[in-house]
């Protein structure tokens, strides 16, 4: 019997721009717990295309003293037909302490210096989108001070 081989197939992109953040600083893990805003964004791509719903909120980071900052983010997205999707986004961002620091005061950091990978979940309802709760979906990000690029792809 022969396993089969993974495939990716680009689903589309969303550039999510970022609202109000927030950190409540050390908690008893020695992590540092934050929060970002999701303030809209626009979704483009052969699978889907539409917007972030604004304010429909945002990711609870938890940036730990390893310069690994773990994601859990929930917003909603609307497809440019009016389906109401809710997502759910987790996933990892590491670097070294030099880019981290740099990060973390906004400056500009190419996506080559740091590993950013994401794995959304979603809801949608019965009906043209919801294939996206039937397969694995992965991602890439790049962050920017104002807003952040994810790039979704299908597992084949």
């Amino acid at each position: 019997m022969q396993v089969p081989q993974l495939e990716l197939e680009f689903a589309f992109k969303i550039r999510m721009e970022l609202g109000i953040r927030q950190k409540i600083g050390e908690i008893p893990s020695g992590s540092i717990r934050g929060f970002v805003s999701a303030a809209g964004g626009t979704i483009e791509g052969p699978r889907l295309n539409g917007r972030v719903i604004p304010m429909s909120g945002g990711d609870w980071a938890l940036y730990r003293p390893d310069n690994t900052v773990h994601f859990s983010a929930r917003y909603m997205l609307e497809a440019d037909d009016g389906t109401q999707i809710y997502m759910q986004n987790t996933g990892y961002r590491h670097a070294s302490p030099e880019v981290a620091k740099r990060m973390e005061a906004l400056e500009p950091v190419e996506p080559s210096e740091y590993y950013f990978r994401i794995t959304p979940t979603f809801e949608t309802p019965v009906g043209k989108h919801d294939w996206m709760t039937r397969h694995l979906i992965i991602g890439t990000a790049a962050r920017q001070a104002d807003h952040s690029i994810f790039h979704y792809y299908i597992v084949k």
